[in-house]
C-alpha cells in the first residue's frame, strides 16, 4: 500500500465506506502481525483465539481441533 494513500484508504475501510479485497488483507494482516481471519472475528475473544492458534504447528492445530471436538461431543451427550 502506498504510505501516500494509506491513511485515506484505512479510514474508508474503517467507516465501511470500501471493503479491502483479499490481497490487501493479507498485507494488512502481515503488516500487523495477525492472521486474515482477525479481521473476521465478532468477539475479541475469537480475534485473540485465532491469532493464539495461527502460531502452533499443524499438528498442534490438529490437536486442538480433536480436543475441541470432543469437548462439544461431550456438552451434546449431556
Amino acid at each position: 500500500m502506498d504510505p501516500s494513500s494509506a491513511s485515506g484508504r484505512m479510514n474508508h475501510y474503517e467507516k465501511g465506506r470500501h471493503m479491502p479485497d483479499i490481497g490487501t488483507l493479507q498485507k494488512l494482516a502481515q503488516e500487523l502481525g495477525v492472521p486474515v481471519a482477525f479481521f473476521f472475528s465478532d468477539s475479541d475473544s475469537s480475534a485473540e483465539l485465532a491469532c493464539l492458534i495461527e502460531k502452533l504447528s499443524e499438528t498442534k492445530k490438529q490437536a486442538l481441533i480433536e480436543q475441541i471436538r470432543q469437548e462439544i461431543d461431550n456438552i451434546d451427550q449431556s
